[in-house]
């Protein structure tokens, strides 16, 4: 494959665009850590010079990958305040990640 090889995937709701080698944080996978994953939702592919898109995916294309770890993300603070109420809320959020090493795209 050649270097500019890459696949775009589905997972979480979100899509990502994932070249072999890669390191990603989705969403949270029960998936345990050291194991295969393979992700059939794939949206579109490119290997080299053509681009193949799927009508939503295609199919017999497959990108696995490796788990490494499962991680918590950054923490984010949602504040909401009302002017001379006082009124204020203050929400945290730590979102749950699982980082991926790409193994290969077929």
């Amino acid at each position: 494959m050649a270097s500019d090889t890459y696949a775009v995937i589905e997972t979480g709701g979100k899509q990502y665009r994932v070249k072999p080698n890669d390191m990603i944080e989705v969403e949270r996978l029960e998936t345990p850590v050291g194991e295969k994953l393979a992700f059939e939702n794939v949206l579109a592919v490119r290997d080299g010079n053509t681009l193949t898109i799927g009508t939503p995916s295609l199919k017999g294309v497959t990108v696995t990958s490796l788990v490494l770890e499962h991680i918590r993300g950054k923490k984010l603070i949602s504040f909401k305040k009302k002017r001379r109420k006082g009124y204020s809320r203050k929400q945290g959020h730590r979102q749950e990640l699982t980082i991926l090493k790409i193994e290969s795209i077929s």
